[in-house]
């Protein structure tokens, strides 16, 4: 396999530097020290045309790199990918990272074709939500052949219960604010644990409802047009708003797919429905808009490792113990509350509609499946198109339950990712409860089974 692919370097280093062009890079940024000749890998070609090697299950393990590119950015010891930004106060317009350069290391350190994919840590599942787990009703179901939804209820109770939803004090109106502003608040507000969606640097009515939340679980008042106070408020959660990173090796490999089909089956033919580009990744990692990345990042191309870009600093996830979860269904918001009925997390969600509209009273958590698959089954989901058989989806944030699947005792219903995550808390969906994927991971990591679910309005 080896002698088919001309001038890949598999030599120790030194031979590589000075007698190749070319050498396989591993997603963590080694040189790939042998290839397997048992079958379990194959060459390929990625969306932006790289040659890369990819394992049986789609998974780039290795790309092709001019090898002079490689070895120039590897003159010097390895920096750590952030670096904080000098040079510009927060709020300054030219607040933009410095041009990459080429202070690399010497160190060399090479990699060998993973035999397994790494287990996730903790207690939460990585699997495939099979047919065992949703029966005839409880399936996820997804209306209209869209990807922005995830079960459809079976029946709609006129007479069910109106329960009302907990009351805020209403937060101060924004006024007129730049961007820089703007997404500082944003950004503070994320690191509380009280999620403004997409960080975008506009103003909207998931930052005036995470500001209100925060305002009920702390008992503060936020003055969300004191900049100074805001900015007072992120040093002491970890410093300014905006750092940068360091694209790598892995970032730029992916894998990633040219593009999400409409079409089930179109989609189960896929190996993965992972990110579209290196910067619909970089955007969910740093909880950004995509386009607002790369509005902060003119000219810069996202595909070549070694490049510094501006980024979020998002700071450390949220983390507690959720006894509580009220999806409200007026604010479209999800609401986590702990043992001793404190509010510690609040995240804007999409729910419910009026043509399809979410139950109303308790259900409970029962499982949770993170980077789950998804089993589109003719006979008990809609009719998606011409497709009339079941089709497996491999899982991916751009499934159609994204990163994470909470499983409720009501039948149909479960919180779960989505692959639109600018559209959350400002769209409908088709009876669940959608969360940003990364919102979604964090409720997950704090929540258990048997927790408590209770849909208000």
């Amino acid at each position: 396999m080896a002698a088919s692919f001309t001038g890949i370097a598999l030599a120790p280093a030194h031979a590589q530097q000075s007698t190749r062009d070319t050498v396989l890079v591993s997603p963590e940024g080694d040189i790939l020290d042998y290839i397997p000749n048992d079958g379990s890998v194959r060459w390929a070609r990625d969306s932006r045309g790289n040659t890369v090697l990819v394992d049986n299950w789609g998974s780039v393990v290795a790309t092709a790199m001019p090898a002079d590119r490689y070895f120039a950015r590897n003159n010097n010891p390895r920096r750590d990918r952030y670096r904080e930004v000098s040079g510009y106060p927060e709020t300054n317009p030219d607040y933009f990272p410095p041009a990459p350069s080429s202070d690399f290391g010497d160190d060399l350190t090479t990699s060998s074709v993973p035999e397994m994919r790494e287990a996730l840590p903790g207690d939460i599942e990585r699997q495939t939500l099979p047919d065992a787990d949703f029966n005839s009703q409880q399936m996820p179901d997804f209306s209209n052949g869209t990807d922005d939804s995830a079960a459809l209820p079976e029946t709609t109770d006129p007479n069910a219960e109106f329960v009302p939803g907990p009351k805020f004090q209403p937060a101060t109106a924004l006024g007129k604010m730049s961007s820089a502003e703007i997404t500082a608040l944003q950004v503070f507000l994320d690191r509380e644990g009280f999620s403004p969606g997409v960080i975008d640097g506009k103003k909207g009515s998931n930052v005036t409802k995470a500001i209100e939340a925060w305002q009920n679980a702390t008992g503060e008042t936020l003055d969300p047009n004191n900049a100074d106070d805001i900015l007072e408020r992120l040093r002491l959660s970890g410093g300014m708003a905006f750092t940068t990173y360091e694209i790598t090796a892995a970032d730029a490999a992916g894998p990633y797919v040219a593009s999400i089909p409409e079409d089930y089956a179109q989609k189960a033919a896929l190996p993965h429905l992972s990110y579209t580009s290196t910067t619909e990744m970089l955007a969910e990692k740093f909880h950004m808009d995509e386009a607002y990345l790369k509005e902060i990042n003119p000219g810069v191309d996202f595909t070549i490792p070694g490049t510094i870009v501006k980024v979020i600093d998002t700071g450390t996830p949220k983390t507690g113990k959720v006894a509580k979860i009220l999806a409200d269904k007026g604010r479209k918001q999800v609401l986590a509350y702990d043992e001793t009925g404190t509010l510690i997390a609040a995240y804007p969600a999409s729910i419910g509609s009026a043509d399809t509209p979410s139950p109303s009273g308790l259900v409970t958590v029962e499982r949770i499946a993170l980077n789950p698959g998804y089993t589109y089954n003719p006979k008990i989901n809609f009719q998606q198109g011409a497709n009339n058989k079941v089709l497996t989806l491999q899982p991916g944030p751009n499934g159609p339950v994204g990163t994470v699947w909470i499983a409720l005792s009501k039948p149909t219903y479960g919180i779960h990712g989505t692959p639109e995550p600018s559209k959350i808390g400002k769209t409908q969906s088709h009876g669940c409860i959608r969360l940003t994927n990364w919102d979604a991971t964090e409720l997950a990591k704090m929540t258990s089974a048997g927790v408590t679910v209770e849909f208000v309005d």
